[in-house]
C-alpha cells in the first residue's frame, strides 16, 4: 500500500489504464471535429457484407472493404495501409511508453492486425451476416438471394476472432508467444469502452429518460450484487476448502469485484504472496472464456424477452473488462438479430452491451473504495497493527480506474451538447458515428482475437481447490444470483427501437 512519492498524476504517461483513456480520448477529439465540417476520421477501413459466389464471379476488393466516410474515395487496400499505418503509430506510441518490448509489439501488432482483419471480412459474409428482414430500408438476405443463412449479424465476426485466437492460444503456443506482447485485450477494450461514451451519449440523447434509468439501476444491481458475493465466497473458501486467509481474500475479490484488477488489488491491499494473484488471475482468464462462449447464446434463447436483464446480468457475472464487453457485445449482436428475425423490428444496437458495461462500470469503480477498506480491516483485525501504519485516502485514486473517467467525460460532453448547444449535435453525429460505430468495433475485433491469444486451458492443470471453487462460485452461485439481482433491478426495460 506504500505511495512513497506518487503524485496525483503518476502513471499518466506508463500504465495500461491512462492509455485508454488517451486513446479512446484522442479519437473522440477527432471524431468531433465534424462540427467544424472537418473529416478527420473517414478514412478508417470498414468491411462489407458479401456474398461467396457472387465474388468469385467478378473479384472485387470493393465487394469486401470500404472507407467508412464518402469524403474519402481512396483504394479499399490504400485504406486499409492507412488504418494500419495510425492505429500502429498511435498505439506504438502508447506501448513504448508502458516500457512494452516495441520491436516486439510492432511484430506482434502487424500479425494481430492482419488476422483481425481477415475474420472481419469472413463474418461478414452474406450467409453467417445478413438478418431476413428489412433494416434501413433494405433487405440484404433477399438482395444476396439467400437460401439459408446463420442471421447472426456482427456477432460471428467476433466469435470467429475468438474462435481463431484461441486455437493459436492453445495449439500454436511458440506462435502465440511471438505475438502476445501485442495481445493486449484489457488495453484495446478499455480504449473501446470510452468510445462507447459517445454511443452511449447519442442514446441519451434519443431516449434520456431510459439512459439515466439504466445507469441508476446498473449501480443499485451492482451494489447489492457484490454485498452478498464476496463475504459467501470468502466464507465457503476458509470454511469447506480450507484456503488459507490472503487466498480467500484475493479469490473472493477477483470472482466477486471485477477479474484481475481486483485480484491484484486486493492481493497488494493484503500484502498478499505474489503467487495468490497470479494463479487468481490465470483462473478468471480461462474461466472467463467459458462466460464468453456458453452465456451469450445461452441467455439470448432462454431469455429473448429481456434484454437489458440480460445485459446486467452478463455484466455482473463474466469476469475482466475484457470479456465482460465483448460478452455484451456478442449478446447484444445476438439478441438485436434474433428480434429483428422474430418480430421483425430492429431495437437500437449498443443497449444490451451498455447495461452490461455501466453495470461492469460501476464495479470497476468499486476496486479503490474496496481495496482500501480491505487494507484497513486486514491491517487492524488480521495482523493486529492497529497503530503501526496509515493508509492515506489518495490510495483510493491511484486504484481507481482511470479509463472509467474517460468514459463519463465523453458522455457528459454530449449531454452538455444536448443541453447547451443542440444545434452541433447534427454535425457531432457525423464524425461521431464513424468513432463509436468502426473504431469501436475495430477495436472490439482486437480484443477478441487477443483474450484468445493470451488464454491457454493448459494452465488450469495443478489449481486445485482454486479452480473447484472458482467454477462452482461462478456457475453455481454468482451467475444465478446475479441474474436474480438483474431481474429485479431491469424487469420489465426494454431497448428503444432503431429510428
Amino acid at each position: 500500500m506504500s505511495t512513497t512519492n506518487k503524485k496525483w498524476y503518476s502513471g499518466m504517461l506508463s500504465t495500461e489504464d491512462w492509455w485508454s483513456a488517451w486513446l479512446g480520448l484522442f479519437f473522440f477529439a477527432l471524431g468531433l471535429l465534424s462540427i467544424w465540417g472537418l473529416d478527420a476520421v473517414g478514412w478508417i477501413a470498414k468491411p462489407k457484407t458479401w456474398e461467396f459466389s457472387n465474388l468469385m464471379q467478378d473479384f472485387s476488393w470493393s465487394k469486401l472493404i470500404k472507407t467508412s466516410s464518402k469524403e474519402y474515395t481512396l483504394h479499399p487496400l490504400i485504406s486499409l495501409l492507412v488504418t494500419y499505418i495510425i492505429f500502429t503509430g498511435l498505439t506504438s506510441i502508447g506501448a513504448y511508453f508502458q516500457k512494452l518490448n516495441l520491436k516486439k509489439y510492432l511484430t506482434g501488432f502487424t500479425v494481430i492486425f492482419a488476422i483481425t482483419w481477415f475474420a472481419w471480412i469472413v463474418g461478414h459474409e452474406a450467409h453467417f451476416n445478413a438478418i431476413n428482414a428489412v433494416v434501413k430500408g433494405k433487405n440484404q438476405y433477399e438482395a444476396f438471394d439467400l437460401t439459408w443463412g446463420l442471421q447472426l449479424g456482427g456477432g460471428f465476426s467476433y466469435m470467429l476472432a475468438l474462435a481463431i485466437g484461441l486455437a493459436i492460444g492453445n495449439f500454436f503456443k511458440d506462435f502465440a508467444d511471438k505475438i502476445r506482447e501485442a495481445a493486449k485485450p484489457e488495453w484495446f477494450i478499455k480504449t473501446a469502452i470510452v468510445l462507447l461514451g459517445i454511443k452511449l451519449g447519442m442514446m441519451t440523447i434519443q431516449a434520456a429518460g431510459f439512459a439515466y434509468e439504466l445507469a441508476l439501476a446498473g449501480a443499485a444491481a451492482a451494489f447489492v450484487a457484490y454485498l452478498l458475493f464476496w463475504p459467501v465466497i470468502y466464507y465457503v473458501g476458509r470454511k469447506f476448502f480450507k484456503l488459507n486467509r490472503a487466498s480467500a481474500a484475493v479469490l473472493s475479490s477477483g470472482i466477486s469485484i471485477c477479474g484481475v484488477s481486483a485480484s491484484i488489488a486486493t492481493a497488494g491491499a493484503i500484502k498478499a504472496k505474489p503467487i495468490i494473484p497470479i494463479a487468481v488471475s490465470t483462473l478468471i482468464v480461462v474461466y472467463a472464456m467459458f462466460e464468453l462462449v456458453i452465456l451469450p447464446p445461452l441467455y439470448t434463447n432462454i431469455a429473448p424477452s429481456h434484454p437489458i436483464v440480460n445485459g446486467a446480468a452478463m455484466g455482473m457475472t463474466v469476469k475482466t473488462d475484457g470479456a465482460d464487453a465483448a460478452a455484451g457485445a456478442i449478446l447484444d449482436e445476438l439478441m438485436v438479430s434474433k428480434h429483428l428475425k422474430t418480430h421483425d423490428e430492429q431495437w437500437e444496437e449498443g443497449w444490451i452491451l451498455s447495461a452490461a458495461i455501466l453495470t461492469k462500470i460501476w464495479i470497476d469503480v468499486f476496486i479503490g473504495i474496496w481495496s482500501f477498506i480491505l487494507a484497513i480491516v486486514w491491517i487492524r483485525n488480521v495482523e493486529n497493527k492497529k497503530h503501526k501504519e496509515k493508509i492515506p485516502w489518495s490510495e483510493i485514486w491511484f486504484r481507481f480506474p482511470k479509463f472509467v473517467l474517460a468514459y463519463m467525460l465523453v458522455w457528459i460532453i454530449y449531454l452538455g451538447m444536448m443541453y447547451f448547444s443542440p444545434d452541433v449535435l447534427p454535425d457531432a453525429k457525423i464524425g461521431g458515428n464513424i468513432v463509436q460505430g468502426t473504431f469501436r468495433k475495430f477495436m472490439f475485433m482486437l480484443t477478441f482475437l487477443s483474450i484468445g491469444v493470451i488464454t491457454d486451458f493448459g494452465k488450469l492443470k495443478g489449481m486445485g481447490r482454486l479452480a473447484l471453487l472458482y467454477a462452482l462460485a461462478l456457475f453455481v452461485f454468482i451467475a444465478p444470483v446475479a441474474y436474480l439481482v438483474a431481474y429485479i433491478f431491469h424487469h420489465g426495460m426494454m431497448p428503444p427501437l432503431a429510428q
